[in-house]
This record gives C-alpha cells, sequence and structure tokens, in this order.
C-alpha cells in the first residue's frame, strides 16, 4: 500500500476501508475470537484450532478475525459468530469440545445455544436478536463508557484498516491540518484531561510546559512500564488497539515541537511488543510517522524501548535513565522532565491510556469530554478488577461512580456470595478501603481523601477470608524488593517496615511494633527520592488505620482472626452442624480429620497443617476457625 501524501488520500482511503468493513459484516461469516493474553491464558489458541477444523470439517467459508480483550476475562475464551447482516453473538467460557455444538446448532441448525451466550452487539446497521440481550443491557457494561477502551475487543489490532475503519487517525487528521499546536494543547487543557498514571497532574499543562522549554530537540515518551500486581489495563490497549497510542503520542509531539518519541514497554508483554511494533510498521508504511506526514510538514519518528521489569523504571525520571542506556534510578526533581528529560532535552511523558484517550478529545472536542466523570475528574477511568470478585476483566467507568457500583454491579459481587472486607487501589503503593468506604466516589480526589489512591487503575477486591496484616506485607513484599537502593529512606526503611509486619505475623510482634511502624513510615514519606519510597507504606498505614483490631489481635492475643498466618490459630469443627459428609477429610492433605460417615467429625492437632482446605469446602459452617489457647492444651502442644 503506497504512503498518503495528502489529506484526500487519506480520506480515499477510510472510506475505502469502512466499504471492505460494511462489506465483510453484510456478506460474509465472520468468526471472531478473544485473543489477548487473558484469552490465550485461558485456552483460545486452542479454540482458535477447534474452530478452523470444524469449519473446514464442514466446508463452511468463513472469515476468523482474532482481536484483543474486550474486558471479559472472567468469560474467556470468548467466540463470537457474526452472519452477513447480522449482529455479533458472543459465546463465553469455550473449550475446544464446545466448538463443534455450537457451530452445528448456530451455523447449521440457525439456533442459538442460549446457556453459552453472554449477549450480543449489534449489527452495522444495528441489527439484534429479539429476545437476546445487547452488551448495553448487561450489568457488567451497563455502567461503562469506553474512550480509552473503545476499539479494544472489538477491531482487529494487526489491521490499520479497521482501525481506520472506526475512525482512526481522524484526531490527528483535525489536529495537523485545523489546528495550531498551541489550539491542540488548548483543546487538551480545556477538557480537563488529568494523566491516567496515577500522579493526575494536568495533561494540558504538561505539554504546555514541554512547548514553552526553550531547549531543543524535544521527545514524547509513552510510560508503559506497567508493573502493579493485578493491573493490566495498558497492556490490553496495547494488545487490543495500538493505533490510539500512536495515534495520541502523534498529536502530543505535534503539539509540544517534538521530532521524535519513544515508548517505554516491560519485555514481559511480548504479545503487546508484537502488535506494537506491527502497528508502527503499518504506520510507516502508510506515512502516518516518518517524513512529512500526510503532507503537513511534520516528521514524527517512534520507537520502543522494551523494560527489564525493574518496578522503579514506572517512575519518570527512572524511566528516562533506562532509555539513556544507564541503571534504572530516579532523579531528585525538580528540574522536571518537561524542561530536562531524555538527554537533558524537554520532555513529555505521559500514559498509555492519557495518549488513547487525547486523541479522542481531538475527535469529539474539549467540551464532550469534561462533561464525563466529575469537575475536578473528568472523563473515564479503567480499572483492572482482580481479587475474589465474580466478575475479573477490565472496566471503563465516568469518574464520579461509586467503589459499590463498581464491585456489586458490575463485578457482580464477591465470589460464593462472601462477605466484602476491602478494596485496594492504586496498587502496591496505593491503599485499602473498609466496607464503610464503599460508597466512596472514584475520582482523584475523593479517593486520596479516603485514604486510597487512584494510582493507574489497580483494582483488588479481598473478601472476610483475608488476613489484612498479611495483605499489607505482600504488596510491601514487593516494594521494599523493588527498591532500585538509591536514597537510604526507602531502600533500608522498606525492609524494617517488612521485617516488622513479618514478626507481626508469626505471633511473635508487640505493641510497640505498631508504634514503629507509623514512625518508620513517617521517615519513609518525607525522605524518599521518588514515589516509590513515598508511598511504598501506603497498603500498610491503610490497613493499620482501616483495619487496628486485626494487628492487636496478631500482637496481643497471638492470633489471625482470618485464619491465614500459620501458627496463630487452630481449626476446630463443631459437632452440631457438622453432618459428616467427609468432604473435609477428602480434602485434609494430611488426613488430619477423622469420623465416621453421617457422624460428626474430629480434626487432629497435631497434624493439622493449617492449609484451610476443611474451612474452604465445608458447606454447614461447621469448620471453625479458633484461638490455640482456646483448645486443650494436649491438643496443640506440638
Amino acid at each position: 500500500m503506497p504512503v498518503l501524501k495528502n489529506l484526500t488520500e487519506l480520506k480515499e482511503l477510510r472510506e475505502k476501508a469502512r466499504a471492505q468493513k460494511a462489506d465483510r459484516e453484510n456478506n460474509k461469516l465472520t468468526i471472531i475470537l478473544g485473543m489477548g493474553t487473558c484469552g490465550i491464558a485461558a485456552g483460545a489458541n486452542e479454540v482458535a484450532a477447534a474452530v478452523r477444523e470444524e469449519l473446514d470439517k464442514r466446508n463452511i467459508e468463513a472469515e476468523i478475525v482474532n482481536v484483543g480483550c474486550i474486558g471479559m476475562c472472567h468469560n474467556e475464551p470468548l467466540l463470537d459468530i457474526q452472519e452477513p447482516g447480522g449482529p455479533r453473538v458472543t459465546y463465553t467460557k469455550v473449550k475446544p469440545a464446545m466448538v463443534g455444538k455450537i457451530i452445528e446448532k448456530h451455523l447449521v441448525k440457525g439456533e442459538l445455544s442460549k446457556r453459552w451466550i453472554f449477549g450480543q452487539l449489534p449489527g452495522e446497521n444495528g441489527q439484534t436478536i429479539e429476545g437476546l440481550k445487547t452488551y448495553d443491557e448487561l450489568p457488567f457494561y451497563s455502567k461503562q463508557i469506553r474512550i480509552a477502551l473503545r476499539n479494544c475487543g472489538i477491531i482487529d489490532p494487526e489491521s490499520i484498516e479497521e482501525y481506520l475503519a472506526s475512525g482512526g487517525y481522524g484526531g490527528l487528521e483535525k489536529a495537523l491540518f485545523q489546528m495550531s499546536p498551541d489550539e491542540v494543547i488548548e483543546e487538551i487543557k480545556d477538557s480537563g484531561l488529568r494523566g491516567r498514571g496515577g500522579a493526575g497532574f494536568l495533561t494540558g499543562l504538561k505539554w504546555e510546559f514541554c512547548r514553552k522549554a526553550k531547549d531543543y530537540p524535544k521527545y514524547v515518551i509513552c510510560n508503559a512500564d506497567e508493573g502493579d500486581p493485578g493491573a493490566f489495563m495498558d497492556r490490553s490497549v496495547l494488545e487490543g488497539d495500538p493505533h490510539a497510542l500512536l495515534e495520541g503520542m502523534i498529536i502530543a509531539g505535534y503539539a509540544i515541537g517534538a521530532p521524535e518519541g519513544y515508548i517505554y514497554c516491560r519485555a514481559e508483554y511480548p504479545l503487546a511488543i508484537v502488535r506494537l511494533k506491527k502497528a508502527i510498521q503499518q504506520a510507516y508504511d502508510l506515512g502516518f510517522l516518518g517524513e512529512n506526514i500526510l503532507g503537513s510538514g511534520y516528521s514524527f519518528d517512534l520507537k520502543i524501548k522494551e523494560g527489564a521489569g525493574a518496578f522503579v523504571c514506572g517512575e519518570e525520571t527512572a524511566l528516562i535513565a533506562s532509555i539513556e542506556g544507564k541503571r534504572g534510578e530516579p532523579r531528585p526533581r525538580p528540574p522536571y522532565p518537561a524542561a530536562s528529560g531524555l538527554w537533558g532535552k524537554p520532555t513529555n511523558v505521559n500514559n498509555v491510556k492519557s495518549y488513547a484517550i487525547a486523541s479522542q478529545i481531538m475527535v469529539r472536542g474539549a467540551d464532550w469530554f469534561s462533561k464525563i466523570g466529575t469537575k475536578k475528574s473528568p472523563g473515564t477511568a479503567v480499572f483492572a478488577l482482580t481479587g475474589k470478585i465474580k466478575n475479573t476483566g477490565l472496566v471503563e467507568v465516568p469518574m464520579g461512580i461509586s467503589l459499590r457500583e463498581i464491585i456489586y454491579d458490575l463485578g457482580g459481587g464477591i465470589i460464593n456470595n462472601k462477605r466484602f472486607k476491602a478494596v485496594q487501589t492504586g496498587g502496591p503503593l496505593g491503599g485499602c478501603l473498609p466496607e464503610d468506604a464503599l460508597d466512596t466516589a472514584v475520582d482523584f480526589d475523593s479517593l486520596t481523601a479516603a485514604g486510597a489512591t487512584m494510582g493507574s487503575g489497580g483494582m483488588i477486591v479481598v473478601d472476610q477470608d483475608t488476613c489484612m496484616v498479611e495483605f499489607a506485607r505482600y504488596f510491601l513484599t514487593f516494594a521494599s524488593a523493588e527498591s532500585c537502593g538509591k536514597c537510604v529512606p526507602c531502600r533500608i526503611g522498606g525492609q524494617r517496615l517488612l521485617e516488622v509486619l513479618t514478626r507481626i505475623t508469626r505471633g511473635e510482634g508487640s505493641l510497640e511494633d505498631l508504634d514503629e511502624i507509623e514512625r518508620i513510615s513517617k521517615y519513609m514519606r518525607e525522605g524518599s527520592l521518588c514515589a516509590l519510597g513515598q508511598l511504598t507504606p501506603g497498603p500498610v498505614m491503610a490497613s493499620l488505620r482501616f483495619f487496628r483490631e486485626e494487628y492487636e489481635a496478631h500482637v496481643t492475643e497471638k492470633f489471625c482472626p482470618a485464619g491465614v498466618c500459620a501458627g496463630m490459630y487452630a481449626y476446630e469443627i463443631d459437632a452440631d452442624p457438622c453432618t459428616g459428609c467427609g468432604l473435609c477429610a477428602k480434602a485434609c492433605p494430611t488426613n488430619a480429620i477423622t469420623g465416621e460417615k453421617k457422624e460428626p467429625h474430629a480434626i487432629d492437632q497435631l497434624q493439622c497443617i493449617q492449609c484451610g482446605a476443611c474451612y474452604e469446602v465445608c458447606n454447614f459452617g461447621a469448620v471453625l476457625v479458633k484461638r490455640k489457647h482456646e483448645l486443650p492444651v494436649a491438643e496443640v502442644n506440638k
């Protein structure tokens, strides 16, 4: 395909791409497969092989399209069938053995296998199947507004034609041919877009600082170094809609006057990198990157820098050092990257979602975006829902929605209908909030005021069986291990905090340790060089603030109320509700449970390893978590 030399050729190609898309939807049978990392991990490759085999066996002609994650990770693998002129029907949790039955019933007999169907997406002209709910009518999507995720799971991420057909590069077209760089910046400023990387700084203001910087050349960097446990928002955009990122970065480059950009993506995202490289090559081939883009006179080059997985490189100055070939360590600020960044030159650093949203602001206008969400936090937030929640996956919701709506309306509530205990937002440097904070509005300022952070968008939900001391220790283990070691408060403080929490979870802590946690945390916040050290105490301090009674139980009663910290509790079977079903005995790995069928069972404390298997499988509430001192001494004297 030849390089596009002007705006007319771009418009002609876009119309051609739209016509091809409409022709496919109206005249061809299409099978769409979810091929994001989550789908592949759930078995999508095997499902794809089964689809091809079944189509060949039945001599059915169909076009197979691979797409990224549409957000329903809990329902992967996904298989969509779109018959000519019809809607796109989604089958969920598809196994290879199910493929033949689905194709026979749906395509041969013309019937729907409703027990496997999630819903439908309307066809090219709004066609739907009567009696089958559309995505918008289903709880998981009903409150979502997809901007950053607009194309994820919808288009083939490896096809620039599909991106163009969906309106792609329309924002760049408007910026280059209808607006000056200063007007682009004003549009982003007027929208109120705040950076989606965690800090929430005004994106337009950052672009303006960089444009006004006197030095040259200038650089644009995308921080795609997503390293938070339980976070996969950026990865899904990179895998499902890479051109959205490219378009946003080119617009930013034009606005600040930068001739070059870098995408810093961790090497642990191999699929994202493959699709990014393909998208960049396609953009060069068509003239969206390189010299004299679309005949506008503006030139921009883009490269990928693969990170080695250091969490600290998510901090912008450490990331810049890594691109320069140096050890990934933060440096003091100021000067900020907008004045002195990559190789000492003015540099704009934004997150994947920030760039993906920026391109849509250019297309639809600042006024459209600013009316979504709240006044101080306009637009949408993308969250990766994980933990003890029914509908794990990716959601994009308007700012201002409550935690309760996300967890219960979109997320479906807690697994096995257990009691909600806490939600961790902001990743390993964020904070947890208890049940009485569920009505907190989800925006930058409200979450901070409540004792948590927005962060880049991780949201981990935990239930009644989670020990908040161990939960905090888990995040602290991660954050302290990821310290670059450059500054003493982070390097030493993190280790000392981890030692204190480890001591408490072993039943060796004291009330003085709780004071020690607060003292170390204070010095880390005040003395650490970058956000990693400053925010490492966040999960610990939040859990201590909201769940202090659990800490006190660990240190004064030597008891873990959740039954997680081994050696601090014991399991006992209550004879009254026990029916003698035997499930607990079958689950026990050490044969510590004995009893006749239909008779109350008992646990041999000398054989019990506190694994909790009996507690998990009991359907009658007969297995109790007890303090060791409440049991006869002979039973617990190991």
